[in-house]
């Protein structure tokens, strides 16, 4: 997506708030609402299956990961994406391109 498409997206996410605060929240709210839960990607070489997202308590959003019986919360910006990518992945884009501002 175009630089314009994600500031788009942002902003259609955003457009009620009025903190930074509101915006991790609504950005998240996004991110839940649209992307299409479970999808199976790679973290340093190894499979792993996201089963969802959630909010850390330093209020990053963090894909929640599963192998075997392991758990593990990975930050959204650093989670990789699968090529084809699940359905809503614009919207890990767009929460992307809000921190890179």
């Amino acid at each position: 997506m175009s630089r314009r498409e994600l500031a788009a997206l942002v902003e259609e996410a955003t457009v009620d708030t009025y903190d930074e605060h509101e915006e991790m929240s609504a950005l998240f709210a996004a991110v839940e609402e649209n992307l299409a839960v479970p999808f199976s990607t790679s973290v340093l070489g190894v499979e792993v299956t996201v089963s969802g997202v959630d909010l850390s308590r330093d209020g990053r959003v963090v894909a929640l990961c599963t192998r075997g019986g392991f758990r593990q919360a990975i930050g959204l910006l650093d989670l990789p994406l699968p090529d084809p990518a699940p359905d809503g992945a614009e919207w890990v884009e767009a929460y992307r391109h809000y921190w890179a501002q």
